[in-house]
């Protein structure tokens, strides 16, 4: 039998009295792992108090011991990267790499968030109008809520939320993705063996209703969402309206420009990395390539050979290059969106639909695909689809190149294939996108710098990581002093513990 899963509130795993559950499935046999609570209004609600109650503890705790406590984390993730990599393969369906990619990238926000002592620094000014000084501190606001999406288990939660979060200060409530849950429930456990107080971190599973709660908790400061732009805008509205702090990290529809005079094969190559990794199921993915006409039929060709060399198999073989989606639903979903490309004219060039891999004929796969011709009155080009899709536009030029991408309503990351300085600069100036890249096919930043979606695939003002990142879960305080019966006689200031000379 699966094994039911608990929720953790106050440094306790509970078992939640809620009848309903939710599956957790292996991708790679479609067997279910698990079960995930669909926790009630009552646990959801504990979270959020046990979060309330640990925070003037937790934010009055010295900042170096908050750091330390971050070091030590880093180093429990480090002794369990190889569990956590196949607990997120497994549950997910990310290749064994690509899985390890999403630990060893929280791992790097945690490393950020130890550096906690100099980047919460404030500013100050001395003798701002006579006598009178003024000093700028950052301080923890309160509780935060995290509502997460199933494709990065391990980072979204682990290296874009909690660490900064907590090491700033604050309280957290995780709200779990039901599909793939295990992951940051474990990483959570091992949180608390390194010495994490009771209730700073808490984690609940539980439906779009019960996660509702949170949004206008008058206990929760802030929210971080991940997920589709659709909902990202009801929780924005929604807890905006309940004044507190948000941001949202919306879908996206990356697209990425092939000019002639750019090294194809290299750009191939980078486009199915971008494009299939992690079987099209991440938001940086590149979905989209705009190639210029001159050299499309080279480089389509090339995207079609290099594809079908991609290994298919278990999540969890090490020698599997593209393992399945997430679940049965998603599956359809994605399979859904192909026969909608093929009906609305796109040249499907490679059909992955029918992908089986034996000895795991129960796994969600779906092969790479590819769809050419694609324009830009077809839904399959414009929408996101969060699989091995891949869809070709073809242009004439530059100018129409980077029009067409620019009236895309999402604009995370863009990319450019060239060894034209001048076109190169020119996309960076001019492209709507957030994050781009020069002959990169992934720009995603170090944790140094903000993940800067823009337009709908961003809504707020301050992004996950970075400066950005320590702003969202720090408010400023400034405090102005003047100090009366202070008398200043021959260059000595007298005190009332005495006498400080200064040198003139």
């Amino acid at each position: 039998m699966a094994k039911r899963l608990r929720y953790c509130v106050n440094g306790e795993w509970k078992e939640s009295l809620t009848t309903t559950c939710m599956p957790v499935t292996n991708s790679s046999t479609g067997e279910i792992m698990a079960e995930a609570p669909c926790c009630t209004v009552e646990e959801v609600n504990a979270a959020v108090a046990a979060a309330e109650a640990a925070f003037p503890g937790w934010a009055g705790t010295p900042v170096t011991k908050r750091s330390r406590l971050m070091f030590d984390f880093r180093a429990v993730l480090e002794k369990h990267l190889e569990e956590l990599t196949l607990l997120v393969s497994m549950e997910l369906g990310k290749n064994l790499d690509e899985a390890r990619g999403d630990v060893i990238k929280a791992i790097e926000v945690v490393e950020l968030a130890s550096a906690v002592p100099v980047t919460m620094q404030g500013d100050s000014l001395m003798n701002v109008s006579d006598g009178i000084d003024t000093v700028m501190y950052r301080e923890p606001v309160g509780v935060f809520a995290g509502i997460v999406p199933f494709n990065f288990p391990a980072m979204i939660p682990f290296g874009w939320m909690i660490p900064l979060c907590v090491a700033t200060g604050n309280t957290f409530v995780l709200k779990a993705s039901s599909q793939t849950p295990q992951t940051a429930m474990r990483i959570l456990e091992l949180f608390y063996e390194v010495g994490l107080p009771r209730g700073v971190v808490n984690l609940v599973t539980c439906s779009r209703k019960e996660a509702g709660l949170l949004l206008e908790h008058p206990g929760v400061r802030g929210i971080s969402y991940v997920g589709s732009t659709k909902v990202g805008r009801h929780i924005y509205a929604t807890a905006a309206a309940h004044g507190k702090r948000v941001q949202v990290l919306g879908e996206a529809k990356n697209h990425a420009l092939v000019l002639r005079d750019a090294n194809i094969e290299m750009a191939a190559r980078t486009v199915i990395n971008s494009g299939f990794g992690c079987a099209g199921m991440r938001c940086m993915a590149l979905p989209v390539v705009t190639v210029e006409e001159a050299v499309a039929d080279e480089f389509v060709s090339l995207l079609v050979q290099l594809a079908r060399e991609r290994r298919m198999g278990c999540a969890y073989d090490p020698q599997t290059e593209l393992g399945p989606v997430v679940s049965a639903e998603h599956k359809e979903s994605v399979v859904a969106w192909i026969d909608r490309g093929a009906a609305e004219g796109a040249r499907l060039v490679l059909d992955g639909r029918d992908t089986v891999v034996p000895g795991f004929e129960g796994g969600y796969f779906i092969g790479p695909t590819i769809l050419d011709h694609v324009t830009p009155a077809m839904s399959v080009g414009n929408d996101e689809i969060f699989g091995p899709v891949v869809c070709v536009k073809r242009v004439r030029d530059f100018e129409e190149g980077i029009t067409l991408m620019n009236s895309s309503p999402y604009a995370n990351g863009s990319c450019i294939f060239t060894e034209s300085g001048l076109y190169a600069r020119e996309f960076a100036r001019r492209t709507h996108a957030g994050m781009v890249g020069v002959n990169v096919g992934i720009p995603v930043p170090i944790s140094v710098f903000p993940f800067c979606g823009h337009k709908n695939s961003f809504m707020g003002d301050l992004h996950v990581m970075g400066r950005d990142g320590l702003a969202f879960y720090t408010e400023a305080k400034t405090v102005t002093t003047r100090w009366f019966g202070a008398a200043k006689a021959e260059g000595k200031l007298s005190t009332w513990e005495g006498t400080i000379t200064r040198v003139k």
